[in-house]
């Protein structure tokens, strides 16, 4: 009666668990909503004063595109950081033109669009914590029996696209 019991605990515990990833996931997702909803506002405040990038503005709307089609996690987070990257590129060519920093529209965007930024990388901090403590608790003893029978597999955390430390280079 008592492993009955146990067993049943511990299969609810991983089922709330599993539960929490996808949630902190759903809120990742808020916050990108949010950007990409800020993005073609950004772009079209910039458009007109940048014809030659028209580049960077493709690889936006594209990135974008694919992480709205994207079917799973990890195929949202690659076309996340695609986003980023090509966001990143946007941000250092708009601090080359100084007529788009004085621009109102644009500093209210950037200013958006920063603490966007900031409440994305907390939300992906909360959810790699409750992919830990999953991860952690089926890994323990003797959860993890019961946790390959109840068919519960590691999860994965979201981890930076390799090279996104780097500055990206704008060349005129």
């Amino acid at each position: 009666m008592i492993s009955v019991l146990y067993s049943w605990s511990l299969y609810n515990g991983l089922v709330k668990a599993n539960e929490n990833i996808i949630g902190q996931w759903a809120q990742v997702e808020t916050q990108y909503q949010r950007r990409f909803d800020l993005i073609p506002n950004l772009v079209n405040s910039v458009k007109g004063i940048m014809a030659q990038e028209q580049k960077i503005f493709g690889d936006l709307a594209e990135a974008r595109t694919r992480y709205t089609g994207a079917g799973n996690i990890d195929d949202k987070v690659k076309a996340a950081n695609d986003v980023e990257n090509s966001l990143s590129r946007l941000l250092v060519v708009m601090e080359n033109y100084p007529q788009l920093r004085s621009s109102e529209t644009v500093l209210t965007l950037m200013a958006q669009l920063e603490g966007t930024e900031n409440r994305i990388s907390v939300e992906r901090s909360r959810f790699n914590d409750v992919v830990r403590f999953y991860n952690t608790k089926i890994k323990r003893f003797p959860a993890n029996i019961f946790a390959g029978l109840y068919g519960f597999n590691e999860k994965s955390y979201f981890e930076p696209q390799l090279g996104s430390e780097k500055v990206p280079n704008v060349n005129f």
